[in-house]
């Protein structure tokens, strides 16, 4: 077990005969990482702060609140109440992903910043298509998306930025490998962002806005969570992986079982899993809404710092450990009970990452729902699943299926997590296992498990199979066809599927035939939890800011199709909005997948223009069940959302969408709130939000509304023209009124909820965040 240091103690100690002050935390000066010298861990502004927070709220913390806590902006007068209050909060750095990074650097460059105000880095992961492999994937889509790297190459060394050059890797397996560290706070551009929370970060998924805010120098603001607390006991082994802990979890608490709450790991059963294994469980976390996930620093997390070069950061940890822990009684709101020495293997799915299923009871759940019992592609790898150690597993069951003569009956492809990942496993023959039984290695890139599939095996409308080690299975997420049962499992479960090309296939009972005639059964996968000699870089794929910036131009084209620098919104007129047409009644889930298509619309996301093409046109209907067919109340002809959203603004009309349970989970890409907002939305009204999507909406200046009783969805008709009643009160806690009026001249009051405070509606006044971001930078 971890030797934790006491607590030191600011009383004064005698040295050389004369009373001096304790050492302070802060004495130490430790990099926050090996590429940024001049950036250090702040320990000593947690420990003030918690120092300033524990004599208010006089009770023990959890984990999660030492690290939040103790990165107020103002711990004297910051209101802290789970649940309500709205923390401001002081980030160690940012993170964006390329897709988002585009959007997220326009609205940098409109504030009239010179410089990030912490630590950034852009990582290109998010557009390579994989296709036939991947060194060819990668020189494709450096050559299809050069403007887009030369944009964000020239952005990033323009405003101090580090840039991480396509092919470097996922950006969650980069922040694990270079920038992560106990007890920080980091907000990233993707909702996968948690991953860091394998090495005790909290770590949160954001919209490009709220990224521009830290970059700017203002605090980040995050509804202070509620805590979940999941204890685990006993030991992790044979077939049973990590990945099967956040299966079990996604399946207790469901997709928006985890809103508004961190996730919080503790119990002996920790000091089994790995920091590799530990950052799977935190990034999926994010299926099930959660604000974020960690783990409480141990000794694993110290081997993965020391193996990735980071051993002075080990060490600064293990001082501060007594606040890299949860409070002795700490209390949470919700405790989940998993005893690892029990948990089977789990898969979820198919079309939603929450309906999970232990491995002894899939085989009949399969023939039961009639799912496709043949498995078309088997997919591991990911930012999720593509660790050293799950690599070096899925590689000696590989090798076992070599040994008896077998290749794979499924497509099999492997998704390298980060160069220095693809470089160790090659060096280490892991690859060569893979290749040898007929599987194809990808880029450094997210690829299928984001949609960047030039999928050819199967037509678009066929009802098919596959699994993956990933994290996320919506409708058409992985490859556009709506019929593909999509399930998720650890990469180890996978890859025995892969050999056998069957659903029902048990490995863990079952037998497969070997090239003799004879049976054998696969035994418990094993690998290394960090590679023996050491982890190899590869190539040296990042691009620091140069020490020069001043000449230095961004590269955007004024006739590009794919980046366009933004125009601001218009400031609400401060009128009261009356008549508004309801520009589609959305039935059932609706992510940010429904709302801002990924996938062949990933090449738009820096011209908000051309992506508003694909605004709502997953969304459902629900006057006719059908997707991206809508009425135009004005015109009363029928046509696609995006196309009838600009038809109203063109008129001067403003409208509203009327959204279920839930609306805007999934991926944290603002585009989503962007769009609507650029079409001329002005309200998005539902009976519930995700986290992410709600606060980017309101940072777009639009009104995010709910139902103060959700049955009044219902009261809604398609053709009703609304009203919006209160505005001109407009206040936290304060609800508003919406008046429905239906075709027949009947009306009906419908009371709105909201979760603005003050500073939000002031976003809503000015237009958008950035709006009034940009006015305080002129003043």
């Amino acid at each position: 077990m971890l030797k934790l240091t006491s607590r030191s103690s600011p009383a004064l100690r005698l040295a050389a005969g004369m009373a001096t002050a304790a050492p302070r935390i802060g004495d130490t000066k430790v990099a926050m990482s090996l590429l940024e010298k001049d950036a250090f861990i702040n320990y000593q502004r947690i420990e003030d702060n918690l120092t300033i927070v524990r004599k208010r709220l006089k009770r023990a913390l959890t984990l999660s609140e030492k690290i939040l806590y103790g990165h107020l902006d103002d711990p004297h007068g910051q209101d802290i109440t789970r649940g309500v209050s709205y923390l401001k909060l002081r980030p160690d750095r940012v993170a964006c992903q390329d897709a988002t990074a585009q959007m997220a650097l326009l609205q940098f460059m409109s504030a009239g910043m010179d410089t990030a105000a912490v630590p950034t880095t852009v990582h290109c992961d998010h557009l390579i298509e994989a296709q036939i492999g991947g060194v060819k994937d990668l020189a494709r889509a450096i050559d299809i998306n050069k403007e887009v790297y030369d944009f964000l190459a020239t952005a990033t060394a323009k405003y101090g930025l580090g840039f991480w050059k396509p092919g470097s890797g996922i950006i969650h397996q980069i922040i694990l490998e270079n920038y992560a560290f106990p007890g920080g706070l980091m907000i990233g551009t993707d909702s996968h962002t948690p991953n860091a929370g394998g090495l005790g970060m909290i770590a949160c998924g954001v919209g490009g806005a709220d990224a521009v805010d830290v970059m700017a120098g203002i605090p980040w603001e995050l509804k202070c969570p509620k805590v979940i607390g999941v204890n685990l006991t006993g030991s992790i082994s044979g077939w049973t992986t990590p990945k099967d802990v956040i299966l079990k979890v996604a399946g207790i608490l469901t997709v928006k079982g985890g809103t508004g709450a961190i996730v919080e790991y503790k119990g002996p059963g920790v000091e089994s899993l790995s920091c590799t294994g530990m950052a799977t469980i935190c990034n999926m976390g994010a299926e099930i809404g959660a604000t974020t996930s960690l783990f409480p620093f141990n000794n694993r997390m110290v081997d993965y710092l020391n193996a990735t070069k980071r051993h002075d950061i080990g060490k600064y940890a293990q001082q501060f450990a007594h606040n890299l822990q949860a409070d002795k009684n700490a209390e949470y709101d919700q405790v989940i009970d998993i005893n690892l020495s029990e948990l089977e293997p789990h898969i979820n799915g198919p079309f939603t990452p929450d309906l999970a299923t232990p491995i002894s009871k899939f085989a009949e759940e399969v023939k039961k729902n009639n799912w496709p019992q043949e498995l078309k592609v088997a997919l591991i790898g990911s930012c999720t699943n593509s660790s050293y150690e799950d690599m070096s597993r899925s590689a000696s069951i590989a090798k076992e299926a070599t040994a008896h003569g077998l290749e794979v009956k499924s497509k099999f492809t492997i998704t390298p997590g980060s160069e220095q990942v693809r470089a160790t496993i090659e060096r280490d023959g892991q690859i060569g296992a893979f290749e040898a039984v007929g599987g194809l290695v990808l880029a450094n890139a997210c690829g299928p498990c984001i949609g960047q599939w030039d999928r050819q095996d199967v037509k678009k409308g066929e009802v098919n199979s596959i699994i993956t080690s990933y994290n996320r299975n919506f409708t058409g997420r992985n490859d556009a066809n709506p019929a593909t049962h999509a399930f998720v499992a650890s990469p180890d479960i996978v890859t025995a599927f892969a050999f056998a090309g069957d659903l029902t296939f048990n490995p863990l009972t079952d037998s497969l035939t070997g090239s003799d005639g004879k049976p054998f059964k696969f035994t418990d996968p094993s690998g290394n939890e960090l590679p023996p000699k050491g982890y190899d870089p590869g190539q040296n794929t990042f691009q620091p800011p140069p020490a020069d910036r001043s000449k230095v131009t961004v590269a955007v084209d004024p006739k590009s199709d794919r980046l366009q620098l933004l125009t601001a919104f218009e400031a609400w007129d401060g009128t009261t909005p009356t008549d508004l047409p309801v520009l589609i009644k959305v039935k059932g889930k609706c992510t940010t997948d429904h709302i801002s298509a990924g996938g062949p619309w990933l090449k738009f996301r820096g011209h908000l223009q051309n992506i508003s093409q694909n605004c709502l046109i997953g969304a459902i209907n629900a006057e006719n069940g059908e997707a991206n067919k809508i009425k135009n109340q004005i015109t009363g002809e029928w046509g696609a959302v995006p196309q009838i959203a600009a038809y109203y603004r063109d008129h001067g009309i403003k409208w509203v969408v009327i959204g279920d349970h839930n609306y805007g989970e999934g991926s944290s890409r603002e585009h989503a709130a962007l769009e609507p907002r650029f079409l001329g939305g002005l309200a998005i009204i539902v009976r519930s939000f995700a986290r992410i999507h709600e606060t980017n909406l309101k940072k777009q200046g639009m009104l995010a509304l709910t139902f103060a009783n959700p049955d009044d969805y219902d009261k809604i008709r398609p053709s009703d023209k609304m009203s919006i009643l209160g505005l001109e009160s407009f206040a936290p806690g304060k609800n508003l009124t919406l008046l429905a009026k239906h075709e027949d001249g009947s009306k009906t009051e419908i009371s709105l909820a909201h979760s603005f405070n003050e500073g939000q509606i002031g976003w809503f006044k000015a237009g958008s965040a950035l709006n009034l971001m940009a006015a305080k930078a002129k003043q």
